[in-house]
């Protein structure tokens, strides 16, 4: 097999690339890093030492929307993740780095705080996560009117960055009522089979998310 991806399954952009994989059914071992000897595979590949990490036919693959192009570009499958049409495609990646840069970002500086020793800045850190999900969830809440999927009617690139960021996110910051258009993408998000999936592999996990993972979902 000459795929091989490392990765946790409790990771949003390990969970990123899964429902990738996963969608076009792409055959690829997954090298779990509680698995013994996968953290010091994962450090020789990449020192940086983020995760996932996608090997191709030994070459190291990083980041997980290069990944997931990766993907598109080599091993691609029914459901084509990137358009052909270059217009369609900038908006497939506008949509991937606002998932990312604005709601995944935003939802893991308190995280963060949690993790630390100290913590002293948790509250003031949850906070600012409101705020900048809240005009986040306002933005998307008109960008994503009358579409099915983040970038019109197909499932792409940027759904799956969209399906853990906003996952996650909704646990530090509640979609509101206010946002009826994001709460109906992310309900969509749950039923998708790919990343329902992910969902459920990651279950087990939820005791580590240290602000305390809610009762739903």
């Amino acid at each position: 097999m000459s795929l091989t991806l490392y990765a946790h399954p409790f990771s949003s952009y390990c969970q990123k690339v899964l429902i990738a994989l996963w969608e076009n059914g792409t055959a690829f071992t997954y090298r779990h890093l509680e698995d013994p000897g996968a953290g010091e595979e994962l450090a020789a590949l990449w020192p940086i030492g983020r995760f996932p990490v996608l090997v191709d036919k030994g070459r190291a693959v990083t980041e997980s929307s290069i990944i997931i192009e990766h993907l598109q570009l080599h091993h691609g499958g029914p459901v084509r993740l990137l358009p052909e049409d270059p217009g369609a495609a900038l908006e497939v990646r506008l949509m991937d780095r606002v998932f990312d840069n604005y709601i995944m970002s935003a939802m893991q500086k308190p995280v963060f705080e949690a993790l630390r020793a100290e913590g002293g800045r948790r509250e003031e850190a949850m906070a600012e996560a409101a705020a900048a999900l809240d005009t986040a969830y306002g933005w998307l809440e008109g960008r994503l009117a009358g579409r099915t999927w983040a970038a019109g009617e197909d499932f792409t690139l940027a759904d799956c960055a969209a399906a853990p960021s906003l996952f996650y996110a909704d646990w530090v910051r509640q979609i509101g009522a206010a946002f009826p258009t994001v709460r109906a993408y992310r309900t969509r998000l749950l039923a998708r089979p790919s990343f329902a999936r992910a969902v459920e592999e990651a279950r087990p996990y939820r005791p580590n998310f240290p602000l305390g993972a809610p009762d739903r979902d």
